[in-house]
């Protein structure tokens, strides 16, 4: 089911580049945005290009993120680059204003639901995740500053009026993916179980945030419980719930906003 929204996401990206970005020249985010500038440029088609960028940090990512977010990843590049060739480039609007709102939004609403499914669109995204898991930088600002040098490049291969549009382009795209994913939102998860040791094994080798445990036990029953406290991103809360529901059934999980993070956000400093 999961392989299917992120499938119907990329066929979402597929429809915004080829019926409003790719017409007007107009770039795309990311490595996406790379292959349309070099399937622009070259003759060689937008939708392998996409599938050959993406393939080492797909690699990349499957050392870094693990195999899920690395197979719905790949299902997403493979997808969009079927659907980036067998969709048509279609002129639906001649104003590039136009086109560059709504291409951007579309592409965000497409890659949000792939980030909301645990799967990334490939290229930067990859790397900005990885990078957000060592220090305190947001995904959304990595992106930003790494899609900048896209803008650069289109300003330079094609004229200025291009390079703002892309960047019009880019920025509401990043907006919309905030608005569906939402990852950039720092969480608390309290969890509260009787298999902790197990669980507590499985998240250090699963996800890359630092773990707190407390003894506590249960007011009514009085059994003995471990509660497990991590800081984490809403990009990892439906792995984690996924493994502690893997162990126990019955665990008490409660997750709420983080309004502020201070120190060490990662799993070399657990406790």
């Amino acid at each position: 089911m999961k392989n299917l929204i992120v499938v119907a996401g990329s066929l979402v990206i597929a429809f915004a580049f080829n019926f409003f970005l790719v017409p007007h020249g107009i770039l795309s985010s990311g490595i996406s945005g790379i292959a349309i500038l070099l399937g622009i440029i070259t003759p060689f088609d937008t939708g392998l290009l996409n599938l050959v960028l993406n393939l080492p940090l797909l690699i990349l990512g499957y050392i870094k993120l693990g195999k899920k977010i690395t197979i719905n990843t790949m299902v997403c590049v493979v997808s969009l680059s079927l659907f980036l060739y067998l969709l048509p480039a279609i002129t639906v609007t001649d104003n590039m204003l136009l086109s560059s709102i709504f291409g951007g939004v579309i592409g965000g609403i497409g890659i949000g639901i792939v980030m909301k499914y645990s799967g990334t669109s490939g290229g930067l995204d990859i790397i900005a995740i990885i990078v957000s898991r060592t220090s305190n930088f947001s995904v959304g600002l990595l992106l930003t500053g790494m899609n900048g040098v896209i803008v650069l490049i289109s300003g330079a291969v094609f004229d200025w009026d291009i390079a703002l549009y892309t960047l019009l382009s880019i920025y509401l795209t990043g907006k919309m993916i905030d608005k569906v994913h939402t990852d950039h939102i720092k969480l608390t998860m309290q969890i509260v179980t009787t298999k902790g040791e197990v669980i507590r094994d499985e998240l250090l080798s699963s996800i890359y945030r630092g773990i707190t445990i407390m003894n506590g036990y249960g007011g009514y029953t009085k059994e003995p419980k471990q509660i497990i406290m991590m800081i984490v991103t809403r990009y990892e809360t439906l792995q984690i719930k996924e493994i502690v529901r893997k162990h126990d059934e019955r665990a008490f999980i409660n997750v709420y906003e983080t309004v502020e993070v201070d120190g060490e956000f990662a799993q070399n400093m657990k406790s």
